[in-house]
């Protein structure tokens, strides 16, 4: 009425508080909003009475719990199934099993959504769509449909009203922390509220249909550069906030392993192709699917499809970088790398002083237990969630995209175990990881490396210079006093003058070492008999200088037994 009134017509919004109807909902809406929280609560507190939660939960009951919950809670969930450092392990193994599959929405409200959100005839855009659906999920329903330019397709169509109740339940949940946190000091309470944060993150994430059309361009792009991995193609044109239309797949589910054997398929070809390809996602392109469920996985004329990328997982080169320090450092049982790693993981630089060396004793323990197992007897999910206890334990915050990577990686080997059980996840992961290493990936590392070491050595220069500017004010006014007292005769100050010129030419050596092998990996011309001029140059002048500091050393050394034979003579 206001429209045809020649008002404007009050805008729809959806927040953390509801439906709302822009500045016009008010006072009314308020009302509405806090009817509908407190009918809400009271039905969260009849089903928590019906499971008898006074008295203590199971694995089993937690899990039909939160299913009876519903969509929010199954989120919950399947959260903290990653989190043993809240929770025991029986119940992270239970809370594993939730699935967010729901009742089906009904075919009219399906075409009826369609055709609100096209606001025109669905006839003009399909030619048929298939009433059964492939799939119903707590989020969203997917219809395989035809276009009228003659294409299959997989429509997915959000469920209406369910961005409202997620939302309306997490500002529920997030009131309840922020009460039990005045009352119950406690860790657990502090990461609980981390979970609400990250299940926010996720929902704000997935109930955006067109973030997730822009996930599959992204990832469409990605899998063009390989032969054997694919996901389906958006039609932007026809995606918004509530549908996206994509490419239909016809193929075999991973999910039917006896069905790919018939069909010809090499269980171990696809488990291994599978998992490298993940980890060219996660270490080298830091974005990955992060939902390899099953079910979200299928063969299709030789060729492995990931479909569904609602859920997606991005890595900056801080956290990749750090993933692969790990993973190497628990192979090599190096405590100190892996506790680097973990500090930097976190983002938190470095521990404190007096912590670090409790760290290092607990990692120490961590890699005893886990760095002597052979890869195909390593449980990545034990392994991943005995990090992530010792992290929460020294109070690292763990971001929400390394818990992704966790569960995600989790996901994949509980994946390898039931379908493709000759395939070893973290052997695939190391020998990818190993195999990207080149060498002019490692010399690129290295100078890196190098460079950090070169600014922190400088820095640390710098704050000996002041320390010791503060020294010489304090000793020139009195306030500091010096007691220096030399031992000896000059000898002791040659030799150390001698280790100083060999250290230093020792340095120029090494410098020249790497310098021509970077010039040689480049090959700068000119170039004689295959090697660059400059590049062979460098490694004469090395080898002449190596040569002339061990004589140098050989000499000094029988001179100064010489002199002793002498003294004692």
């Amino acid at each position: 009425m206001d429209a045809m009134n020649g008002h404007d017509a009050p805008v729809q919004t959806i927040g953390l508080f509801g439906v709302g109807t822009g500045e016009r909902q008010g006072a009314a809406g308020r009302i509405r909003h806090r009817r509908g929280r407190a009918r809400r609560l009271a039905e969260m507190i009849r089903i928590a009475n019906r499971f008898d939660i006074i008295h203590g939960l199971t694995p089993v009951t937690m899990r039909r719990l939160f299913e009876a919950l519903g969509p929010t809670f199954v989120k919950v969930g399947q959260i903290l199934s990653m989190r043993s450092e809240i929770l025991p392990e029986a119940f992270c193994r239970e809370l594993s099993k939730l699935r967010a599959d729901a009742d089906p929405i009904p075919y009219s409200v399906v075409t009826s959504t369609l055709a609100a959100e096209y606001g025109r005839p669905l006839d003009q855009i399909f030619s048929s769509i298939d009433p059964v659906p492939l799939g119903s999920a707590s989020l969203a329903q997917v219809h395989r449909a035809r276009l009228v330019s003659g294409e299959d397709v997989a429509v997915k169509v959000q469920r209406p009203g369910i961005q409202e109740t997620m939302a309306q339940d997490i500002d529920i949940l997030r009131s309840m922390v922020k009460w039990a946190s005045r009352f119950v000091r406690s860790t657990q309470v502090i990461d609980i509220r981390g979970v609400v944060e990250e299940l926010w993150e996720t929902f704000q994430s997935e109930v955006d249909f067109q973030q997730e059309a822009a996930n599959l361009a992204e990832f469409k792009d990605f899998c063009d550069s390989y032969a054997y991995i694919d996901c389906p193609k958006p039609y932007p044109e026809l995606c918004t906030r509530h549908v996206v239309v994509m490419e239909y797949i016809d193929g075999i589910s991973l999910s039917r392993p006896a069905q790919l054997v018939t069909q010809g398929y090499d269980l171990k070809e696809i488990g291994t192709k599978l998992v490298d390809n993940y980890a060219t996602q996660i270490m080298d392109r830091g974005f990955f699917h992060a939902d390899p469920h099953p079910g979200n996985i299928i063969i299709r004329d030789g060729c492995i499809v990931l479909i569904d990328l609602g859920m997606v997982g991005r890595l900056d080169k801080v956290t990749k970088s750090a993933l692969k320090d790990m993973i190497f450092a628990v192979g090599r049982e190096d405590s100190p790398a892996l506790a680097q790693g973990l500090l930097r993981f976190a983002g938190t630089g470095e521990a404190r002083a007096e912590d670090y060396p409790y760290l290092l004793a607990d990692l120490d323990a961590v890699v005893q237990r886990f760095g002597k197992l052979d890869l195909a007897d390593l449980d990545i999910a034990e392994y991943v969630n005995a990090v992530m206890k010792l992290a929460a334990r020294h109070g690292i915050k763990v971001p929400g995209s390394v818990t992704m990577v966790a569960r995600c990686l989790v996901t994949l080997e509980g994946l390898l175990d039931e379908f493709l059980p000759e395939a070893n996840i973290v052997q695939i992961i190391t020998d990818h990881v190993a195999y990207s290493q080149g060498t002019g990936s490692i010399l690129k590392e290295e100078t890196r490396k190098l460079g950090i070491q070169g600014d922190l050595a400088l820095h640390g220069l710098l704050g000996a210079l002041a320390e010791s500017q503060t020294a010489a004010k304090m000793l020139t006014r009195g306030q500091l006093r010096a007691n220096v007292q030399l031992v000896g005769s000059e000898e002791p100050l040659q030799q150390l003058s001698d280790m100083v010129n060999r250290l230093t030419m020792a340095l120029i050596v090494v410098g020249l070492y790497v310098g021509s092998s970077i010039v040689y990996f480049a090959r700068i011309k000119p170039v004689v008999f295959g090697i660059p001029v400059v590049s062979m140059l460098g490694y004469v002048v090395a080898f002449i200088l190596s040569v002339w500091i061990v004589l140098d050393i050989l000499i000094k050394h029988r001179a100064l037994k010489r002199r002793r034979r002498n003294g004692e003579a």
